[in-house]
């Protein structure tokens, strides 16, 4: 296992600082969502590279499909090449209305 102090970041949906979906879009909503956790790990004091593990959920693996440039676009340009290990699973829904995405992660901070 690395080293480090672990942080378990709480899943996150698309969703900007006053609780509001941005978007019904699917990869606008899949890369706020991610920026939501990459914002989790820097407030403790990380970087994306200590991100280790991501669990993501969704609820239209259709949708998921479509957009995989434009996620794939999005992630490039906040994680370059760097790639955690990854887990996505198909839910029949979300607790937030309107939510299409969550992504929980797991960081080892330095």
């Amino acid at each position: 296992m690395g080293q480090g102090n672990y942080l378990y970041i709480a899943g996150q949906i698309g969703w900007d600082k006053d609780a509001r979906i941005v978007s019904p879009d699917f990869a606008t909503q899949f890369l706020q969502a991610l920026d939501n956790v990459i914002a989790v790990v820097r407030e403790a004091g990380g970087a994306t590279e200590h991100i280790v593990k991501l669990l993501i959920f969704v609820t239209d693996l259709d949708a998921y499909r479509a957009a995989t440039v434009a996620i794939g676009e999005g992630w490039r340009g906040r994680f370059g090449k760097y790639y955690p290990a990854m887990s996505l699973v198909k839910v029949a829904g979300l607790l937030e209305p309107g939510a299409l995405v969550e992504i929980e992660g797991v960081a080892i901070l330095p």
